[in-house]
């Protein structure tokens, strides 16, 4: 609870206060404390020696005394709260659990559908998947020969794992902007 200045609320307290009414019930009415309302009342004098105080000592026989009354209401009151707070967490609590089932069920159905089958790449370069970007290469002519080295992700490259993964004779022909690399022998897919 925040503290504010409870000032404003003199007159309406002290008639409380001459009603009997517990500073548990006066500080549930003004949404503060019990210490908070214990406190205004000495500084404002609101509790002489002979009016009855928190603990009820020296209540006259005339006055009503509304503290067990007010006492029993505001305990009834939080049971209430606790009973609509507790009924909301039960509430989420099942939610909860029927979203995390229908997630589990969902999982499952989707587990559960067949997979595609595999359809082989028609002839002639059509439909083929290709990797996502251009794959880098180094073409080597060093002291041992000339050479060409790939970038590992080729080995990722579903065409080249269907065509050409192992050793394979290839053509190459050179020309000012391009070295095209073709499979030696129209077509075979026989490993040497």
């Amino acid at each position: 609870m925040s503290r504010r200045s409870l000032r404003p609320q003199l007159n309406q307290i002290r008639g409380w206060v001459r009603q009997g009414r517990t500073d548990a019930w006066i500080a549930h009415q003004l949404e503060v404390t019990v210490q908070q309302i214990q406190a205004f009342k000495r500084e404002h004098g609101l509790e002489p020696d002979g009016e009855p105080g928190a603990d009820g000592a020296g209540a006259g026989a005339d006055e009503v005394d509304l503290r067990a009354s007010d006492d029993e209401a505001i305990a009834a009151e939080l049971e209430a709260e606790d009973v609509r707070r507790a009924e909301q967490e039960a509430k989420a609590a099942e939610e909860a659990a029927r979203k995390a089932a229908e997630a589990e069920a969902a999982e499952e159905a989707e587990a559960a559908k067949p997979k595609p089958k595999r359809t082989r790449a028609r002839a002639g370069g059509r439909g083929r998947k290709r990797a996502a970007g251009p794959l880098e290469g180094t073409f080597d002519h060093g002291e041992e020969g000339y050479g060409l080295w790939l970038d590992p992700a080729v080995q990722d490259d579903p065409v080249y794992a269907e065509h050409w993964a192992g050793h394979r004779p290839v053509e190459v022909t050179i020309e000012e902007n391009e070295i095209v690399i073709r499979r030696a022998g129209g077509g075979e897919d026989d490993d040497d």
